[in-house]
Protein backbone atom coordinates (compact mmCIF):
# COMPACT_ATOMS: atom_id res chain seq x y z
CA UNK A 1 0.00 0.00 0.00
CA UNK A 2 1.35 3.42 -0.83
CA UNK A 3 1.80 6.24 2.12
CA UNK A 4 0.93 9.77 1.58
CA UNK A 5 3.66 11.87 1.40
CA UNK A 6 4.52 15.59 0.69
CA UNK A 7 7.04 16.96 -1.45
CA UNK A 8 8.75 19.76 -0.15
CA UNK A 9 10.81 21.87 -2.46
CA UNK A 10 13.72 23.85 -0.58
CA UNK A 11 15.62 26.76 -2.48
CA UNK A 12 18.42 27.49 -0.16
CA UNK A 13 21.25 29.29 -0.92
CA UNK A 14 23.58 26.62 -1.12
CA UNK A 15 21.96 23.85 -1.80
CA UNK A 16 18.56 22.88 -3.54
CA UNK A 17 16.93 19.76 -2.07
CA UNK A 18 13.78 17.70 -3.20
CA UNK A 19 12.12 15.84 0.21
CA UNK A 20 9.31 13.33 0.60
CA UNK A 21 8.07 13.56 4.47
CA UNK A 22 4.64 11.34 5.55
CA UNK A 23 2.26 11.87 7.80
CA UNK A 24 3.96 11.03 11.00
CA UNK A 25 6.63 13.97 9.94
CA UNK A 26 9.45 11.16 8.91
CA UNK A 27 11.18 12.31 5.77
CA UNK A 28 10.80 9.13 3.21
CA UNK A 29 13.13 10.08 0.96
CA UNK A 30 15.58 13.21 -0.38
CA UNK A 31 17.83 14.27 -2.82
CA UNK A 32 19.97 17.68 -3.66
CA UNK A 33 22.11 19.50 -5.31
CA UNK A 34 24.52 21.94 -5.22
CA UNK A 35 22.88 25.87 -5.64
CA UNK A 36 24.94 28.93 -6.51
CA UNK A 37 24.30 32.73 -7.28
CA UNK A 38 25.77 33.67 -10.68
CA UNK A 39 27.95 36.77 -11.37
CA UNK A 40 25.76 39.69 -13.22
CA UNK A 41 26.47 40.96 -16.93
CA UNK A 42 26.04 44.69 -16.01
CA UNK A 43 28.67 44.71 -13.04
CA UNK A 44 31.13 41.19 -11.66
CA UNK A 45 30.48 42.81 -8.69
CA UNK A 46 26.91 42.17 -8.64
CA UNK A 47 25.46 38.78 -8.08
CA UNK A 48 21.92 37.31 -8.95
CA UNK A 49 20.08 33.85 -9.22
CA UNK A 50 19.13 32.40 -12.38
CA UNK A 51 15.63 30.94 -12.08
CA UNK A 52 15.55 28.50 -14.71
CA UNK A 53 18.56 27.19 -12.87
CA UNK A 54 16.62 26.77 -9.58
CA UNK A 55 13.71 25.52 -11.66
CA UNK A 56 16.34 22.74 -13.23
CA UNK A 57 18.20 21.47 -9.88
CA UNK A 58 14.62 21.54 -8.09
CA UNK A 59 13.64 19.11 -11.36
CA UNK A 60 16.81 16.93 -10.83
CA UNK A 61 15.92 16.29 -7.56
CA UNK A 62 12.88 14.98 -8.25
CA UNK A 63 14.13 13.16 -10.90
CA UNK A 64 16.66 11.48 -8.43
CA UNK A 65 13.88 10.21 -6.10
CA UNK A 66 11.71 8.80 -8.47
CA UNK A 67 12.30 5.71 -7.49
CA UNK A 68 11.48 6.05 -4.11
CA UNK A 69 8.37 8.20 -4.78
CA UNK A 70 6.69 5.52 -7.13
CA UNK A 71 6.13 3.78 -3.34
CA UNK A 72 4.32 6.54 -1.89
CA UNK A 73 1.47 8.99 -3.18
CA UNK A 74 2.04 12.58 -3.54
CA UNK A 75 -0.68 14.59 -1.85
CA UNK A 76 0.85 17.60 -1.81
CA UNK A 77 3.50 20.21 -3.05
CA UNK A 78 4.94 22.83 -0.90
CA UNK A 79 7.80 25.09 -1.70
CA UNK A 80 10.46 26.64 0.36
CA UNK A 81 12.96 29.55 0.18
CA UNK A 82 15.52 31.97 1.23
CA UNK A 83 13.51 35.51 2.10
CA UNK A 84 13.48 38.96 0.60
CA UNK A 85 15.06 38.13 -3.05
CA UNK A 86 12.17 38.20 -5.87
CA UNK A 87 11.84 39.64 -9.23
CA UNK A 88 9.48 42.04 -11.38
CA UNK A 89 7.36 39.93 -13.50
CA UNK A 90 5.46 40.24 -17.05
CA UNK A 91 1.45 39.07 -17.28
CA UNK A 92 2.96 35.85 -18.24
CA UNK A 93 5.07 35.52 -14.87
CA UNK A 94 8.31 35.88 -17.24
CA UNK A 95 11.20 37.79 -15.60
CA UNK A 96 11.17 41.40 -16.47
CA UNK A 97 15.20 41.76 -14.64
CA UNK A 98 16.67 38.89 -12.84
CA UNK A 99 16.37 38.07 -9.15
CA UNK A 100 18.94 40.42 -7.09
CA UNK A 101 20.73 37.99 -5.31
CA UNK A 102 20.98 38.79 -1.03
CA UNK A 103 25.03 38.53 -1.73
CA UNK A 104 24.58 41.74 -4.20
CA UNK A 105 26.32 44.89 -3.09
CA UNK A 106 24.31 47.38 -5.51
CA UNK A 107 21.46 48.19 -2.65
CA UNK A 108 23.60 48.74 0.17
CA UNK A 109 23.59 52.86 -1.05
CA UNK A 110 20.24 53.06 -1.09
CA UNK A 111 19.65 51.11 2.43
CA UNK A 112 22.65 53.82 3.36
CA UNK A 113 20.29 56.69 2.50
CA UNK A 114 16.88 55.29 3.07
CA UNK A 115 16.17 58.05 5.85
CA UNK A 116 15.00 60.11 2.72
CA UNK A 117 11.52 57.98 2.68
CA UNK A 118 11.05 57.21 6.28
CA UNK A 119 13.65 56.91 8.99
CA UNK A 120 15.30 53.23 9.91
CA UNK A 121 14.06 53.21 13.68
CA UNK A 122 10.42 54.11 11.63
CA UNK A 123 10.67 51.65 8.93
CA UNK A 124 11.83 48.98 11.79
CA UNK A 125 9.27 49.71 14.45
CA UNK A 126 6.49 49.32 11.52
CA UNK A 127 8.09 46.33 9.92
CA UNK A 128 9.73 44.18 12.58
CA UNK A 129 12.97 43.75 10.00
CA UNK A 130 16.10 45.38 10.74
CA UNK A 131 18.45 47.49 8.77
CA UNK A 132 20.17 44.76 6.45
CA UNK A 133 21.29 46.09 3.14
CA UNK A 134 19.60 43.14 0.91
CA UNK A 135 16.07 44.23 2.05
CA UNK A 136 13.42 43.45 -0.77
CA UNK A 137 12.33 47.57 0.18
CA UNK A 138 15.62 48.23 -1.25
CA UNK A 139 15.72 46.16 -3.86
CA UNK A 140 12.63 47.87 -5.46
CA UNK A 141 13.65 51.70 -4.46
CA UNK A 142 17.08 50.41 -6.55
CA UNK A 143 14.63 49.52 -9.37
CA UNK A 144 12.75 52.37 -9.13
CA UNK A 145 15.69 54.75 -9.56
CA UNK A 146 17.88 52.28 -11.67
CA UNK A 147 14.95 51.09 -14.32
CA UNK A 148 12.15 53.02 -13.48
CA UNK A 149 10.25 51.70 -17.13
CA UNK A 150 10.18 48.18 -15.91
CA UNK A 151 8.10 49.07 -12.69
CA UNK A 152 5.77 50.96 -15.34
CA UNK A 153 5.32 47.51 -17.43
CA UNK A 154 5.51 44.92 -14.65
CA UNK A 155 2.52 43.20 -14.00
CA UNK A 156 3.80 42.24 -10.51
CA UNK A 157 6.61 41.58 -8.04
CA UNK A 158 7.22 37.73 -6.86
CA UNK A 159 9.17 36.66 -4.48
CA UNK A 160 11.66 33.72 -4.86
CA UNK A 161 9.25 30.99 -3.80
CA UNK A 162 6.41 32.49 -6.06
CA UNK A 163 8.22 32.99 -8.59
CA UNK A 164 8.66 29.04 -7.85
CA UNK A 165 4.81 28.45 -7.33
CA UNK A 166 3.49 30.34 -10.20
CA UNK A 167 5.88 28.45 -12.17
CA UNK A 168 3.97 24.94 -10.65
CA UNK A 169 0.75 26.48 -11.26
CA UNK A 170 0.54 29.78 -12.79
CA UNK A 171 -1.10 31.46 -9.75
CA UNK A 172 0.30 35.22 -8.83
CA UNK A 173 0.52 35.13 -5.18
CA UNK A 174 2.66 36.38 -2.10
CA UNK A 175 3.71 33.80 0.23
CA UNK A 176 3.00 36.05 3.79
CA UNK A 177 6.27 34.54 5.75
CA UNK A 178 8.15 36.03 2.12
CA UNK A 179 6.48 39.15 2.73
CA UNK A 180 7.40 39.47 6.49
CA UNK A 181 11.26 39.77 5.50
CA UNK A 182 10.70 42.43 3.18
CA UNK A 183 10.60 45.73 5.13
CA UNK A 184 7.15 46.07 3.98
CA UNK A 185 4.92 44.51 5.84
CA UNK A 186 3.15 46.73 8.87
CA UNK A 187 3.74 43.56 10.83
CA UNK A 188 0.93 43.94 13.22
CA UNK A 189 -1.53 44.33 10.12
CA UNK A 190 -0.04 41.25 8.28
CA UNK A 191 -0.36 43.16 5.59
CA UNK A 192 2.07 45.84 2.89
CA UNK A 193 2.51 48.86 5.02
CA UNK A 194 0.38 52.04 3.72
CA UNK A 195 3.14 54.50 4.94
CA UNK A 196 5.59 52.62 3.77
CA UNK A 197 4.54 52.05 0.10
CA UNK A 198 3.59 56.00 0.25
CA UNK A 199 6.53 57.25 1.32
CA UNK A 200 8.81 55.35 -1.18
CA UNK A 201 6.35 55.44 -4.12
CA UNK A 202 5.61 51.91 -4.93
CA UNK A 203 2.22 50.56 -5.41
CA UNK A 204 0.86 48.05 -3.38
CA UNK A 205 -0.68 46.99 -6.81
CA UNK A 206 2.34 45.34 -7.54
CA UNK A 207 1.92 42.63 -4.98
CA UNK A 208 -0.68 39.61 -5.55
CA UNK A 209 -3.26 37.88 -2.93
CA UNK A 210 -1.78 37.22 0.35
CA UNK A 211 -1.27 33.20 0.92
CA UNK A 212 -1.04 32.35 4.50
CA UNK A 213 1.36 28.73 5.20
CA UNK A 214 -0.51 26.03 4.74
CA UNK A 215 -3.11 28.24 2.29
CA UNK A 216 -3.77 26.43 -1.20
CA UNK A 217 -2.28 28.09 -4.25
CA UNK A 218 -2.97 26.16 -7.20
CA UNK A 219 -2.48 22.90 -8.32
CA UNK A 220 0.44 21.43 -10.22
CA UNK A 221 0.27 22.30 -14.17
CA UNK A 222 0.45 19.60 -17.04
CA UNK A 223 4.11 20.72 -17.92
CA UNK A 224 5.59 21.39 -14.48
CA UNK A 225 4.54 18.09 -13.81
CA UNK A 226 6.23 16.77 -16.84
CA UNK A 227 8.79 18.68 -15.86
CA UNK A 228 9.04 17.40 -12.17
CA UNK A 229 8.28 13.48 -13.39
CA UNK A 230 5.52 13.77 -10.95
CA UNK A 231 1.84 13.48 -11.75
CA UNK A 232 -0.19 16.66 -12.96
CA UNK A 233 -2.93 18.12 -10.86
CA UNK A 234 -1.61 17.53 -7.19
CA UNK A 235 -2.59 20.59 -5.06
CA UNK A 236 0.38 23.20 -4.17
CA UNK A 237 0.62 24.83 -1.03
CA UNK A 238 2.10 27.36 0.58
CA UNK A 239 5.09 27.41 2.55
CA UNK A 240 7.15 30.46 2.34
CA UNK A 241 10.53 31.73 4.02
CA UNK A 242 12.33 28.96 5.14
CA UNK A 243 13.41 30.18 8.91
CA UNK A 244 9.65 30.45 9.60
CA UNK A 245 9.36 26.45 8.04
CA UNK A 246 12.43 25.55 10.03
CA UNK A 247 10.82 27.42 13.49
CA UNK A 248 7.53 25.37 13.05
CA UNK A 249 8.95 21.78 12.48
CA UNK A 250 11.23 22.33 14.95
CA UNK A 251 8.22 21.54 17.68
CA UNK A 252 9.45 24.84 19.19
CA UNK A 253 6.66 25.83 21.85
CA UNK A 254 6.20 29.69 22.30
CA UNK A 255 8.86 31.77 23.83
CA UNK A 256 11.18 28.91 23.93
CA UNK A 257 14.41 29.93 21.77
CA UNK A 258 15.49 28.35 18.42
CA UNK A 259 18.64 28.16 16.26
CA UNK A 260 18.25 27.86 12.82
CA UNK A 261 21.92 27.46 11.33
CA UNK A 262 22.82 27.05 7.69
CA UNK A 263 24.27 29.94 5.37
CA UNK A 264 22.92 32.43 8.10
CA UNK A 265 22.60 31.84 11.60
CA UNK A 266 19.02 33.21 12.86
CA UNK A 267 18.28 32.86 17.07
CA UNK A 268 14.40 33.13 17.23
CA UNK A 269 11.34 32.85 18.59
CA UNK A 270 7.43 32.17 18.53
CA UNK A 271 6.07 34.97 20.60
CA UNK A 272 2.33 36.61 20.78
CA UNK A 273 4.07 39.97 21.87
CA UNK A 274 6.93 41.99 19.90
CA UNK A 275 7.84 45.68 20.98
CA UNK A 276 9.08 46.49 17.37
CA UNK A 277 9.65 50.11 18.72
CA UNK A 278 12.88 48.56 20.49
CA UNK A 279 14.04 46.71 18.23
CA UNK A 280 16.14 49.02 16.23
CA UNK A 281 18.42 49.71 19.66
CA UNK A 282 20.02 46.14 19.28
CA UNK A 283 22.35 45.63 15.85
CA UNK A 284 21.31 42.72 14.20
CA UNK A 285 17.79 42.06 15.98
CA UNK A 286 14.83 41.47 13.80
CA UNK A 287 11.02 40.36 13.63
CA UNK A 288 9.06 38.44 10.91
CA UNK A 289 6.02 36.95 10.80
CA UNK A 290 4.84 33.64 11.77
CA UNK A 291 3.82 30.82 9.79
CA UNK A 292 0.83 30.58 12.32
CA UNK A 293 -1.38 34.02 13.03
CA UNK A 294 -1.03 36.14 15.85
CA UNK A 295 2.79 35.03 16.58
CA UNK A 296 5.42 36.71 16.16
CA UNK A 297 9.60 35.77 15.32
CA UNK A 298 11.65 38.55 17.11
CA UNK A 299 15.27 37.38 17.13
CA UNK A 300 18.80 38.54 15.77
CA UNK A 301 20.20 37.04 12.25
CA UNK A 302 23.99 37.35 10.93
CA UNK A 303 26.04 35.06 8.85
CA UNK A 304 27.42 31.91 9.27
CA UNK A 305 28.19 28.94 7.09
CA UNK A 306 28.22 31.50 4.62
CA UNK A 307 31.09 32.85 5.57
CA UNK A 308 32.18 29.03 5.88
CA UNK A 309 31.59 28.39 2.74
CA UNK A 310 33.46 31.45 1.05
CA UNK A 311 36.73 30.35 3.08
CA UNK A 312 36.63 27.16 1.90
CA UNK A 313 36.13 28.33 -1.94
CA UNK A 314 39.12 30.73 -1.69
CA UNK A 315 41.43 28.37 0.29
CA UNK A 316 40.50 25.07 -1.05
CA UNK A 317 37.52 24.41 -3.52
CA UNK A 318 34.27 24.06 -3.53
CA UNK A 319 33.98 20.22 -3.66
CA UNK A 320 36.85 19.97 -1.07
CA UNK A 321 35.01 17.82 2.08
CA UNK A 322 34.43 19.94 5.20
CA UNK A 323 36.16 16.73 7.18
CA UNK A 324 39.19 18.18 5.35
CA UNK A 325 39.05 21.57 6.29
CA UNK A 326 38.11 20.64 10.50
CA UNK A 327 41.33 18.15 10.33
CA UNK A 328 43.37 21.19 9.45
CA UNK A 329 42.04 23.19 11.83
CA UNK A 330 42.36 20.70 14.29
CA UNK A 331 46.38 20.85 14.40
CA UNK A 332 46.21 24.33 15.07
CA UNK A 333 45.72 25.71 18.88
CA UNK A 334 43.35 26.78 20.14
CA UNK A 335 43.43 30.75 19.71
CA UNK A 336 44.80 30.05 16.06
CA UNK A 337 48.46 31.11 17.60
CA UNK A 338 46.94 34.96 17.28
CA UNK A 339 45.28 34.66 14.02
CA UNK A 340 41.58 36.18 14.60
CA UNK A 341 38.80 36.81 12.26
CA UNK A 342 35.90 39.07 12.53
CA UNK A 343 33.40 37.32 10.14
CA UNK A 344 30.75 40.14 9.68
CA UNK A 345 31.53 40.23 5.74
CA UNK A 346 28.22 41.91 5.12
CA UNK A 347 28.32 44.79 7.46
CA UNK A 348 31.33 45.76 8.68
CA UNK A 349 33.83 47.11 6.17
CA UNK A 350 36.40 46.23 8.84
CA UNK A 351 35.56 41.94 9.15
CA UNK A 352 38.20 39.82 7.87
CA UNK A 353 41.35 38.45 9.44
CA UNK A 354 43.47 40.02 12.40
CA UNK A 355 47.22 39.31 13.63
CA UNK A 356 48.59 36.93 10.26
CA UNK A 357 51.91 36.04 9.79
CA UNK A 358 54.22 34.32 7.50
CA UNK A 359 53.19 31.27 9.61
CA UNK A 360 50.23 31.34 9.15
CA UNK A 361 48.68 28.41 6.94
CA UNK A 362 45.42 28.11 5.71
CA UNK A 363 44.66 25.96 8.72
CA UNK A 364 45.00 29.18 11.12
CA UNK A 365 42.22 30.90 8.99
CA UNK A 366 40.00 28.38 9.00
CA UNK A 367 40.30 28.12 12.49
CA UNK A 368 39.57 31.79 12.96
CA UNK A 369 36.71 31.81 11.22
CA UNK A 370 35.35 28.69 13.41
CA UNK A 371 36.69 30.62 16.42
CA UNK A 372 35.27 33.89 15.60
CA UNK A 373 31.52 32.76 14.53
CA UNK A 374 31.76 30.78 18.23
CA UNK A 375 32.31 34.26 19.87
CA UNK A 376 29.70 35.94 17.60
CA UNK A 377 27.60 33.45 18.64
CA UNK A 378 28.52 33.93 22.22
CA UNK A 379 27.92 38.02 22.15
CA UNK A 380 24.74 37.63 20.25
CA UNK A 381 23.55 35.15 23.06
CA UNK A 382 24.85 38.27 26.00
CA UNK A 383 22.81 40.71 23.91
CA UNK A 384 19.26 38.67 23.93
CA UNK A 385 20.03 37.94 27.28
CA UNK A 386 19.55 42.16 27.78
CA UNK A 387 17.01 42.85 25.55
CA UNK A 388 13.53 43.11 26.99
CA UNK A 389 11.76 42.83 23.60
CA UNK A 390 13.46 39.71 22.56
CA UNK A 391 14.82 37.87 26.00
CA UNK A 392 12.07 34.44 26.24
CA UNK A 393 10.86 32.94 29.27
CA UNK A 394 13.63 30.46 29.07
CA UNK A 395 16.53 30.83 27.35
Amino acid sequence: MKQDVILVLDCGATNVRAIAVNRQGKIVARAAVANASEIAAENNAWHQWSLDAIIQRLADCCHTLAAELAGCRVRGITVTTFGVDGALVDENGQLLYPVISWKCPRTAEVMQKIDRFLPQQRLQEISGVGAFGFNTLYKLVWMKENHPQLLEQAHAWLFISSLINHRLTGEFTTDLTMAGTSQMLDIHQRDFSPEILQATGLPRWLFPRLVEAGELIGTLQPDAAALLGIPPGIPVISAGHDTQFALFGAGAEQDEPVLSSGTWEILMVRSNRVNTSLLSHYAGSTCELDSQPGLYNPGMQWLASGVLEWVRKLLWTPQTPWQTLIEEARLIPEGAEGVKMHCELLTNQNAGWQGVTLNATRGHFYRAALEGLSEQLAQICKRWRKSATLKPQSF
